[in-house]
């Protein structure tokens, strides 16, 4: 036994030679190549700078028209404003599309409401707006279409008295199923009601897997629901119910822009599939 031990004890210190003279001489092509990037990582999809990877849709402008430079990165973060929009504001509601198609995805987004609501806004624009998921495609929204077919997370900030909840389910052209049941209302609230005032930074998470959809907000789950479909009642859903199968399996985030100024310094995406 002693010889085919020793005969073993060369091959493996040959082998060992053989892969540091190797190493050696590809030290530098090694060095070039970029590790392989984890599958459970958060992807940046707002970079800081500028709008890259983003199209904007304002209604009564045509798609990718930037009306009064209503979406702009100033200071790394991403800002939505109505400075130039003069004394009315009008219809002129908008949505900020990030350019991917996405099924199954957490998604997460810190923003703060500032300033005042824009002049002629509606009652409602308050402190208002949306993180909104499995949007239709940018350029099937129609010129004058006040609001993108999509599913919203709705953001409300409190006006530093009232409860003014955010998290809220709000189906547009869209239904969801809350505890296994349709709902027709409009907006589902949120089962954890969470209202916060003044001008800082939240942070709010929708987890999307096959059909099932969650809200967080600062790391705490506030609601679920499952299987949107279209509604046939909204004309611009309609277009999308092929067949007589109205199910919703993917679509884009959106960022709406309703009103009020509110800003996003951190919008991070992570692929589940």
């Amino acid at each position: 036994m002693i010889k085919p031990v020793a005969l073993l004890c060369k091959g493996l210190l040959l082998t060992a030679f053989i892969c540091s003279t190797s190493c050696k001489d590809n030290k530098k092509a090694a060095e070039k190549v970029v590790p392989e990037q984890p599958k459970d990582q958060w992807i940046a999809i707002f970079n800081g700078e500028d709008l890259n990877g983003w199209t904007m849709k304002i209604n009564g402008y045509p798609l990718g028209e930037n009306f009064g430079n209503t979406f702009r990165v100033e200071d790394s973060i991403l800002k939505i404003r109505y400075d130039g929009y003069g004394p009315e504001f009008g219809e002129r509601f908008g949505a900020l599309f990030y350019d991917e198609d996405l099924s199954n995805y957490r998604l997460k987004v810190e923003y703060r409401f500032v300033g005042e609501t824009a002049p002629g806004a509606p009652e409602w624009g308050y402190r208002d707006s949306g993180v909104q998921i499995h949007t239709q495609p940018p350029n099937t929204v129609q010129l004058n279409q006040g609001f993108p077919i999509c599913l919203e997370y709705n953001l409300h900030g409190g006006n530093g008295t009232d409860n003014r909840p955010l998290g809220a389910i709000c189906g547009i052209g869209m239904k969801v199923e809350i505890d296994g049941e349709r709902s027709d209302l409009f907006c589902n609230p949120a089962k954890v009601a969470k209202t916060f005032h003044g001008d800082q930074w939240i942070t709010v998470e929708i987890d999307v897997q096959d059909g099932k959809m969650k809200h967080f907000v600062n790391g705490e789950e506030i609601m679920s629901y499952t299987n949107p479909v279209y509604d046939p009642e909204n004309e611009f859903a309609r277009a999308f119910i092929k067949e007589g199968d109205s199910t919703v399996k993917s679509g884009y985030i959106s960022l709406q822009s309703n009103s009020h100024p509110i800003d996003f310094r951190k919008i991070e995406l992570l692929p589940y599939n």
